[in-house]
């Protein structure tokens, strides 16, 4: 049993005790070994490692991601509302407008309200962007990089909570669209209007239809994540890696739309072991365009959790002269705990903020 600097029962062993960290030691070595890889990697195509800033004016205008206040003090000694980035996306979009063609950056990232064996409230965000190229290419470069963290590790096969994935596989490319009729019966396109406007009578409809409920207050984005998460993503990344591509352009507010269909954007998800690793775009870079996108997403928080974000005008500004690009977002930890053989996010950080 161990105890508190005050005496008091602790019942759950610290990180830092010997006999923890002796566990928890080879899979941080891993972590490491996998980061001077993908580093090799990234070096020998091209590119250039940045360090975007953590401090930023917004941590990002999606409506359910959770940033961390703080004030910045000046000399005048008066308090600038300030936010710790939920992802270095707005930095590295401002660098490719400076000129920059191919960077990444293993950015520590901030997110609240989150804490599972799948998320922890300070993590590493892998995010790299290749400048003149389409999001096909981060394709190719996920399944590369899943392979690189399994050759690492010695693994031959991903494992997860049951699950297996062949990391070597060419990953299955999957529609949204595809996956809502295969594994939930729903035509989910049928309920998206030629603007993109949603109909939320319609998927909640077809969702009740398929044996899911829905409250009367929800949105159509409520009912279209339900679908995903309790009916497709256990199926995803099950025997080889699934690349989901094709979303629905309303739950796509930084991507631009698909040229051969509005209705649906040039994003997608990599999985494995039906855990989701990776989000990547063909970015968008209309300003006016994405100014109207990050004001619905405001609105929509502030109608469920009763605050909104600023607007980075910084970062509008930028993206008016930013080249046409891809990107990608791959959460660093999940990868290594794949590749390793943990089973909790804690098991893969140095230092795991304490509960």
């Amino acid at each position: 049993m161990n105890k508190g600097a005050d005496g008091g029962k602790i019942d759950k062993p610290r990180w830092w005790e010997r006999s923890v960290h002796a566990d928890r030691r080879p899979f941080l070595i891993a972590r490491a070994r996998i980061k001077a890889a993908l580093r090799g990697w990234f070096d020998a195509q091209g590119f250039t490692e940045v360090e975007c800033s953590a401090l930023q004016v917004s941590p990002g205008n999606e409506a359910h991601l959770h940033g961390f206040a703080t004030d910045l003090i000046g000399p005048d000694g008066l308090p600038q509302r300030r936010y710790l980035h939920t992802s270095p996306e707005f930095s590295a979009k401002k660098l490719l407008a400076a000129g920059e063609a191919r960077i990444f950056d293993f950015a520590r990232v901030f997110r609240n309200r989150e804490r599972t064996a799948l998320h922890h409230p300070e993590f590493t965000m892998l995010e790299w962007y290749r400048a003149g190229e389409t999001y096909d290419v981060l394709m190719a470069d996920c399944a590369v990089i899943l392979s690189i963290a399994a050759d690492t590790c010695g693994t031959r096969l991903l494992r997860f909570r049951g699950l297996e994935c062949d990391p070597f596989a060419v990953p299955e490319r999957l529609t949204v669209a595809d996956a809502f009729t295969r594994f939930a019966g729903i035509d989910l396109l049928a309920t998206i209007g030629s603007d993109g406007a949603v109909d939320v009578g319609a998927l909640r409809a077809s969702a009740e239809a398929a044996g899911i409920r829905s409250g009367a207050d929800d949105t159509w984005t409520d009912i279209y994540s339900r679908v995903l998460v309790e009916r497709i993503e256990p199926h995803l990344g099950i025997g080889r890696a699934t690349i989901l591509h094709e979303y629905p352009t309303h739950e796509a507010a930084l991507a631009r739309p698909c040229a051969h269909d509005g209705r649906v954007a040039e994003r997608f998800e990599l999985y494995a072991c039906g855990v989701e690793l990776a989000n990547a775009f063909g970015e968008l870079t209309d300003p006016r365009e994405q100014r109207a996108r990050f004001e619905a997403e405001m609105d929509e928080k502030a109608r469920v959790y009763g605050e909104r974000y600023p607007i980075d005008e910084d970062f509008l500004a930028a993206l008016g002269q930013m080249p046409d690009a891809s990107g990608s977002a791959l959460g660093f930890e999940r990868l290594v705990m794949l590749a390793a053989g943990a089973q909790s996010i804690d098991q893969v950080i140095w230092t795991p903020v304490a509960e």
